[in-house]
Order: structure tokens, then C-alpha cells, then sequence
């Protein structure tokens, strides 16, 4: 169905490119969020089509909030579970990127397309009976994805933002929260899954929680991101 879904929209976008409608949608983008958004649409597992737009595959508002936290922060560190458009928006925007990778194929994809200031690293799950850090999602049973969640604790030192937009999220959080500077922001993605928002609420004494609602680059719907704050403790709002 998804792979359906993808081969529809570039189909569309193959149609408004030879109308001009995407042309229009160009000179309106980036000054129109909507305009963007609409762009994104028939970029949709486009790397360098989001790339060129300058979108990570977030919400709107929380990207122009970690853009905002970042620009305060020259030379910023991230950290990234989880690759793609987001690392190389991410790139332009702080000193380094350390990103993580669990799918050999797509990181071999991405890697000749990224900046000199990433590093991206690929962990790939291990086949176990008995996973010590299983990934909910479906297909992924029998794999631990130990390793990889662990892969934060090979990089020294405090990170100016933390992306959890991979696998095993809900394990890469401790580790996040370990590991974010205390005025960093920790980008948790995809929260409208039970267990993402469960997870959240289980550390709501250690961060305050920004959560952002609406438009997101390349899904026809509103999706929800959190940004967790380690250095004060809120009402999640």
C-alpha cells in the first residue's frame, strides 16, 4: 500500500510539473509554509527533493523551533537516531551530526549526499529469540536493536539536540535524556502512537514537553512531534 501510495503521488507530480503547477508552488515555497507542504507531498521519500525544500520530516512548528534553539548555539552537537532529510536540514544548521542508522540499504543511499559534518554510522539489529530491546513495529520481531540504542554511548560529550526518530524509541529516551545538555532539546517524532506518548509521560517528572500538532513535509495529514526539555519541568501542553 505505501509503495501504491508513493508511486501515485510522483505520478501527480509528474502531471503538475508538466501543467507549471509545481513551478508556481517554487517561486511561492519557502515564504508559504503551504506552498512547501504541498511541494513535499510528491517529494514523499524524496530525500533530496525535502532537501531541497530545507524540511526535515517533522511538523512545521517544531522545526522552526529547533531552528530557532539552534541558531542561538553556533557549533552546535546533535545527536540522530534515525537518517534522512532531517540529517542533512539538521547539517545546515549546526556544527556536527552524528546520526544512526538501523537499514544498511537506505544509509548507503543517503551517505554520498551528506556534508562534511556528519557522521552517519549504521547499527543494524541482531537476530534473538529474546530481544533486550525489541522494536514494536510490525516485521521487526526477533530483532535487538541493543546495540544500536547503545550507539550514543560511543560518542563523548553533551549534545545541543537529540533526534529519536528511529527505532526503539521508547529505549532511546533514557538515553537521550542522559545525554542532552540541560538547555538542549530532546525531538521525539511520531507521537501520535500510544506507546510513543506512554513513554513521554513516563519521564514527564525530568522535562517539560512541548508538543506540536499540524501541517508535516510529505504526509497528507496533521502528525504530532514533541520537544522535551530536560532543564525545566512543565505541564505537557
Amino acid at each position: 500500500m505505501k509503495l501504491f501510495y508513493v508511486r501515485v503521488l510522483r505520478g501527480v507530480g509528474t502531471v503538475l510539473d508538466a501543467v507549471g503547477v509545481l513551478a508556481l508552488l517554487r517561486r511561492r515555497a519557502p515564504r508559504s509554509r503551504t506552498a512547501t507542504w504541498l511541494l513535499s507531498l510528491v517529494a514523499i521519500y524524496d530525500v533530496r527533493g525535502l532537501a531541497d525544500l530545507d524540511v526535515p520530516w517533522w511538523t512545521f512548528d517544531s522545526a522552526e523551533l529547533v531552528a530557532a534553539h539552534l541558531a542561538d548555539r553556533p557549533g552546535a552537537r546533535v545527536f540522530e537516531w534515525g537518517s534522512g532529510a532531517s540529517t542533512l536540514w539538521l547539517a545546515a544548521r549546526a556544527g556536527s551530526v552524528h546520526a544512526v542508522e538501523h537499514h544498511a540499504g537506505w544509509a548507503l543511499r543517503l551517505a554520498p549526499q551528506l556534508p562534511g559534518n556528519v557522521h552517519l554510522e549504521v547499527v543494524e539489529p541482531t537476530s534473538a529469540r529474546r530481544p533486550t530491546v525489541p522494536s514494536a513495529k510490525p516485521g521487526h520481531a526477533g530483532l535487538d536493536f541493543a546495540d544500536y540504542v547503545r550507539a550514543i554511548d560511543e560518542v563523548d560529550g553533551e549534545f545541543d539536540v537529540v533526534v529519536i526518530d528511529g527505532r526503539a524509541r521508547e529505549a532511546c529516551l533514557e538515553r537521550a535524556l542522559a545525554r542532552v545538555a540541560p538547555d538542549g532539546i530532546v525531538v521525539f517524532d511520531n507521537v501520535d502512537r500510544r506507546r510513543y506518548r506512554d513513554a513521554i509521560e513516563a519521564v514527564s517528572d525530568r522535562v517539560s514537553t512541548t508538543m506540536t500538532r499540524g501541517l508535516t513535509p510529505a504526509l497528507p495529514y496533521p502528525t504530532r512531534t514533541a520537544l522535551l526539555h530536560p532543564s525545566a519541568v512543565g505541564t505537557t501542553r
